[in-house]
Protein backbone atom coordinates (compact mmCIF):
# COMPACT_ATOMS: atom_id res chain seq x y z
CA UNK A 1 0.00 0.00 0.00
CA UNK A 2 3.17 2.70 0.73
CA UNK A 3 4.54 1.92 -2.64
CA UNK A 4 4.76 6.03 -3.21
CA UNK A 5 5.56 6.82 -0.18
CA UNK A 6 9.73 7.22 -0.84
CA UNK A 7 12.46 9.22 -0.59
CA UNK A 8 11.77 12.64 -2.60
CA UNK A 9 14.37 15.26 -0.70
CA UNK A 10 17.54 15.98 -2.77
CA UNK A 11 17.02 14.72 -5.91
CA UNK A 12 18.00 16.18 -9.42
CA UNK A 13 15.74 17.23 -10.51
CA UNK A 14 13.23 17.99 -7.57
CA UNK A 15 10.18 15.67 -6.78
CA UNK A 16 7.52 17.33 -9.08
CA UNK A 17 3.74 18.05 -8.05
CA UNK A 18 2.30 14.09 -9.02
CA UNK A 19 5.06 12.57 -6.65
CA UNK A 20 4.53 14.42 -3.77
CA UNK A 21 0.10 14.22 -4.07
CA UNK A 22 0.81 10.23 -5.07
CA UNK A 23 3.02 9.79 -1.67
CA UNK A 24 0.20 11.77 0.44
CA UNK A 25 -2.43 9.84 -1.21
CA UNK A 26 -0.67 6.57 -0.22
CA UNK A 27 0.06 8.03 3.16
CA UNK A 28 -3.66 8.69 3.80
CA UNK A 29 -4.79 5.83 2.47
CA UNK A 30 -2.25 3.47 4.77
CA UNK A 31 -3.88 5.86 8.22
CA UNK A 32 -7.28 5.55 6.71
CA UNK A 33 -7.15 1.95 6.15
CA UNK A 34 -8.86 2.78 3.39
CA UNK A 35 -7.46 2.64 -0.38
CA UNK A 36 -10.81 4.32 -1.83
CA UNK A 37 -13.55 5.71 0.97
CA UNK A 38 -17.21 5.65 0.51
CA UNK A 39 -19.25 8.41 -0.90
CA UNK A 40 -20.05 9.77 3.02
CA UNK A 41 -16.10 10.08 3.59
CA UNK A 42 -14.72 11.54 0.24
CA UNK A 43 -14.51 15.00 1.20
CA UNK A 44 -12.50 14.30 4.49
CA UNK A 45 -10.52 12.38 2.56
CA UNK A 46 -9.59 14.81 -0.35
CA UNK A 47 -9.06 17.75 2.57
CA UNK A 48 -6.69 14.98 4.39
CA UNK A 49 -4.94 14.31 1.00
CA UNK A 50 -4.67 17.94 0.33
CA UNK A 51 -3.04 18.75 3.82
CA UNK A 52 -0.42 15.99 3.66
CA UNK A 53 0.28 16.85 0.30
CA UNK A 54 0.90 21.00 1.25
CA UNK A 55 2.57 19.76 4.20
CA UNK A 56 4.73 17.67 2.20
CA UNK A 57 5.77 20.46 -0.21
CA UNK A 58 6.16 22.97 2.39
CA UNK A 59 8.74 20.28 4.12
CA UNK A 60 10.89 19.21 0.86
CA UNK A 61 10.62 22.99 0.07
CA UNK A 62 12.33 24.50 3.84
CA UNK A 63 14.83 21.44 3.90
CA UNK A 64 18.26 22.20 3.61
CA UNK A 65 21.51 19.63 2.82
CA UNK A 66 25.22 20.14 2.03
CA UNK A 67 24.61 16.57 -0.06
CA UNK A 68 25.15 16.63 -3.81
CA UNK A 69 22.15 16.06 -5.11
CA UNK A 70 21.11 12.05 -6.06
CA UNK A 71 20.50 10.98 -9.53
CA UNK A 72 17.06 9.21 -9.89
CA UNK A 73 18.25 6.79 -12.62
CA UNK A 74 21.33 5.79 -10.45
CA UNK A 75 19.02 5.20 -7.40
CA UNK A 76 16.57 3.35 -9.13
CA UNK A 77 19.37 1.09 -10.38
CA UNK A 78 20.55 0.23 -7.43
CA UNK A 79 16.82 -0.59 -5.88
CA UNK A 80 17.03 -3.28 -8.71
CA UNK A 81 20.32 -4.47 -7.49
CA UNK A 82 18.95 -4.70 -4.16
CA UNK A 83 15.47 -6.20 -5.01
CA UNK A 84 17.63 -9.13 -7.50
CA UNK A 85 19.77 -9.52 -4.36
CA UNK A 86 16.39 -10.00 -2.20
CA UNK A 87 14.15 -12.03 -4.18
CA UNK A 88 16.98 -14.22 -5.85
CA UNK A 89 16.31 -12.60 -9.20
Amino acid sequence: MCRNIRVLHNFDPPATDDEVHGAALQYVRKVSGSASPSQANQAAFDRAVAAVTEATRELLDALVTTAPPKDREVEAAKARERAAVRYGR
